[in-house]
């Protein structure tokens, strides 16, 4: 147990404080109230020496501030919050099914100069269960540590874009000034890992390499031939850095719904959601040291599109990460249960960008809410509900599921409905371009669209009407999803994601909505129309804020 005592002095008043004890330093000292200094209040000055401490004024300053009867806490208190978890808990024991060994070997070879952690999914040095490992590895056997990145641009052009590879650049070169600080090598490799890393590990002589998980096509077939091209006496392993509950364990199958997967999830947290170990200076100084990079060079030299260009709200990096998240405690959370689903109200969380490219642990993210945000009642259960079970249902359905982009991944009844009703009248039909410049006449669509085209985000709640509009006002379910998907991933900050791909099929094939069963999907989604959003939100607020001016 964590006990703290804040204690102020004050010439004319003094504060009453309680101490209040908890497993984690999120908690602070409840303020009482003020009552003036008198004979009675006044103590004996041994006792007010003894209990006065004697503190600095950069200690003072993160101490917990009382305002107009609100609680405010000073901008950067998470931050060493969160280092202070990590040193206290550096002697965790690494839970063993968090990996899987993908070669048949599972004992480094003797003679090897280093383990290296061929970083793919999560862009992180601290809070990353797959550097955990590899530094745990590394350890036991006196090796040097090193972290690789394969710089790999994807072959369709349109998905490249100076938003996505900007913040992911961004957030690897603070990475690499993370792991210089640490004695871990850091290395950037320009192109595919399948060509690239066998011959990079031989060059180095590794002696094992680990790896994180992702559930999505690509990076799974860069597994696959890096997997090939690796001897067969170096120790392969992959670590689910990304879930709380690692998707394997969770669930060995697709699951149908969020209600199928949920009790399985919510069994396993109090074995999963743990605190993480800091990642230490590593005392094994390598032989040889990486090549620097050119940060500003390896982003000019790209050949990605930069029209769509980086968004100024979101700075990539797990600082800029946890900035947010400390934000999100003190600012939005307590209406996150009651108000999130109003695009007009400050209350969601805007952590997606950071969680998909990794800089910041979805793990960490819920412990800091469940520890910090108590006093936020029913958001917290309502939060936590949307980061592990929802986002993590995304990654089953991907994982379990070699369609998830497309309409014969649906379940078979929605297929059926999808195809009997492709030919229903459209009073509207749209070309994809006509789409993506927002030329359509519902106003709220427009918004949502140039949103997502100029600040890379679109707020949850109109992801769906969204989706299903475009499937309303093209020609056919497979085109309509085919052009949502391409949006999301071309213009969202956190596109090419499972979440992105699921919230595309949830919306227009079904996926994982029991309510649809046996309906047909196309008069659902007439159902979905603009008097449905004015119950929920201002429309005539958002539109005005968002309708196209300049696209």
């Amino acid at each position: 147990m964590h006990r703290s005592v804040l204690l102020i002095p004050a010439s004319k008043h003094i504060w009453k404080f309680v101490t209040l004890e908890s497993q984690r330093h999120c908690s602070f000292t409840k303020l009482v109230g003020p009552i003036s200094i008198n004979n009675r209040t006044t103590m004996p000055a041994e006792k007010r020496k003894a209990t006065f401490v004697k503190m600095d004024n950069t200690k003072r300053q993160k101490l917990q501030a009382v305002k107009e009867g609100k609680r405010e806490r000073v901008e950067g208190w998470l931050q060493d919050v969160v280092a202070e978890q990590r040193r206290e808990n550096k002697d965790l024991k690494f839970n063993m099914q968090r990996l899987l060994f993908l070669s048949q070997t599972q004992k480094i070879k003797q003679g090897s100069e280093g383990v290296v952690y061929w970083m793919n999914r999560d862009h992180r040095v601290q809070d990353n269960w797959a550097l955990i490992y590899a530094q745990q590895l590394a350890l036991e056997e006196k090796l040097p540590l090193h972290i690789c990145f394969c710089l790999a641009v994807p072959q369709n052009p349109k998905l490249a874009t100076i938003r996505h590879f900007g913040f992911m650049l961004k957030g690897l070169e603070e990475v690499a000034k993370d792991c210089s600080a640490l004695d871990i090598q850091f290395h950037l490799l320009q192109g595919s890992a399948g060509e690239l890393l066998p011959g990079f590990v031989a060059d180095w002589s590794f002696g094992a390499v680990v790896t994180d998980f992702s559930p999505l096509r690509t990076p799974l077939q860069w597994l696959e031939e890096v997997k090939k091209g690796l001897p067969s006496d170096i120790p392969f392993i992959q670590v689910d850095a990304h879930n709380v509950v690692p998707c394997w364990v969770a669930s060995d199958k697709l699951e149908y719904s969020a209600r199928t997967i949920r009790n399985k999830i919510t069994k396993l947290l109090k074995e999963f959601l743990t605190e993480m170990p800091l990642v230490d200076k590593h005392p094994h100084t390598a032989l040889r040291t990486a090549k620097p990079v050119d940060w500003a060079e390896a982003l000019s030299s790209l050949e990605v599109d930069k029209t769509v260009e980086e968004v100024d709200w979101a700075k990539s990096g797990t600082a800029a990460g946890i900035a947010m998240l400390e934000s999100f405690i003190d600012l939005r959370l307590k209406n996150f249960a009651t108000q999130r689903n109003n695009p007009n109200s400050s209350a969601v969380s805007q952590l997606s960008p950071w969680i998909r490219f990794g800089h910041l642990s979805a793990q960490r993210v819920v412990l800091q809410v469940k520890c910090c945000g108590k006093s936020a009642g029913e958001s917290v259960s309502s939060f936590t509900e949307e980061l592990v079970v929802r986002r993590e249902l995304t990654d089953n359905f991907c994982f379990y599921n070699p369609s998830y982009d497309s309409v014969k991944g649906a379940n078979d009844w929605a297929q059926k409905t999808l195809k009997d009703h492709a030919k229903d009248p459209r009073p509207y039909i749209y070309t994809r371009e006509q789409l993506e410049k927002a030329q359509t006449h519902d106003k709220l669509w427009n918004a949502a669209q140039y949103q997502m085209v100029i600040e890379g985000k679109m707020h949850g709640f109109l992801r769906m009407y969204w989706a299903k509009k475009i499937l309303e006002w093209t020609s056919s379910p497979e085109g309509a999803l085919s052009i949502a998907i391409y949006f999301n991933d071309r213009y969202e900050l956190d596109g090419q994601d499972p979440n992105g791909f699921v919230g595309c099929m949830w919306s227009i094939c079904g996926v994982h909505d029991q309510g649809w069963a046996e309906r047909p999907i196309f008069g659902k989604i007439r159902y979905m129309n603009y008097k449905g959003c004015t119950r929920k939100f201002d429309v005539a607020q958002f539109e005005r804020k968002y309708c196209p001016k300049d696209l």
